[in-house]
């Protein structure tokens, strides 16, 4: 297992210096058979255009790492009121409230332990699995029908005067917008630190939910579930570099994403040849590959509710 130590200088490296990459676009008919998710380039873009981003994420970072050294994080239960935001073109982008519901059900499985798959952990990470002990409960659905094809990641959905909708009560509630994202994206989230105006997450409307069969591998709400991590402040478990660091200390490092369902045990190609954590969420795997938070991603997730936390509103 890594071992990671953040000084201020390192943080400052690791929100300054993001390697560029070439957003997708477009749209496409196709269901997704690879999980792509473009929140790190999202906040590539939004590093860009808003010089103190970096500095507010490295804030965070520093507050994130102190909490979890001092052990001062949260105690009790977080419950999440979630908004989600409709755009449809077609009806079946119109998804049902049902559908809805059964994507807050998988996130309050994924992030209580509750999921039938959970007791799938090998037993070298049995002792790093998690319990997250936060929960989701629908506050509100908003629809507005459409005529674009596809949103891209441009944030244009959470935009009324591009005719999206603006976030609700976005310090208090967790956005979701559910809609046709283009390019192969499943989902994207935006990173603590970010504008109000644009915090929240965005799901393709064919991956929000159980979606029937037609949309596998990504049926099971997991894209969801990965992407509201992000949201709580975590990255993606390779570092989005190669051996990169996802900033916890539990989970080993991996060379690079991960696709479909590996055979376990499957070894890093980096120091040390770990056996790489395949089943957790913030990897890449499809949504039946991946069933587990660690320890520490729990500790990250919890420091940003404490008082003076990012998101320290949605803990009061």
């Amino acid at each position: 297992m890594k071992k990671v130590f953040i000084t201020t200088i390192a943080a400052l490296m690791l929100f300054s210096c993001q390697n560029d990459q070439t957003e997708p676009t477009g749209s496409d008919a196709s269901a997704a058979t690879r999980r792509l998710c473009a929140s790190q380039e999202v906040l590539e873009a939004q590093l860009k255009a808003d010089p103190m981003l970096a500095i507010r994420m490295n804030e965070i970072e520093a507050f994130t790492t102190n909490r979890i050294l001092t052990n001062r994080l949260v105690n009790g239960k977080i419950e999440i009121p979630v908004v989600v935001n409709v755009l449809y073109k077609t009806t079946a982008q119109n998804i049902s409230n049902a559908q809805i519901q059964s994507q807050i059900d998988v996130l309050n499985k994924d992030f209580n332990a509750l999921n039938s798959d959970y007791n799938s952990v090998p037993a070298l990470f049995a002792g790093v699995k998690a319990n997250i002990g936060i929960t989701f409960v629908l506050d509100q659905v908003i629809r507005k029908s459409t005529t674009k094809t596809s949103w891209g990641t441009n944030d244009a959905m959470k935009k009324t005067a591009q005719g999206g909708l603006a976030p609700t009560s976005p310090t208090t509630k967790l956005n979701l917008w559910s809609c046709a994202i283009g390019g192969g994206i499943l989902g994207y989230a935006q990173f603590p630190g970010g504008a109000s105006a644009t915090d929240g997450v965005v799901i393709d409307s064919r991956y929000f939910g159980l979606s029937g069969a037609a949309n596998a591998p990504f049926n099971l709400g997991r894209t969801a579930t990965h992407e509201v991590g992000h949201w709580m402040n975590l990255r993606h478990i390779w570092g989005d570099t190669t051996c990169g660091s996802d900033l916890v200390s539990d989970t080993p490092t991996h060379n690079d994403a991960n696709y479909g369902v590996p055979a376990y045990p499957h070894y890093s190609t980096c120091s040390g040849t770990p056996v790489e954590m395949t089943m957790n969420y913030m990897d890449y795997t499809d949504d039946n590959g991946m069933y587990m938070f660690s320890l520490g991603q729990k500790s990250r997730m919890a420091a940003i509710f404490v008082s003076g936390g990012a998101r320290a509103s949605f803990g009061q």
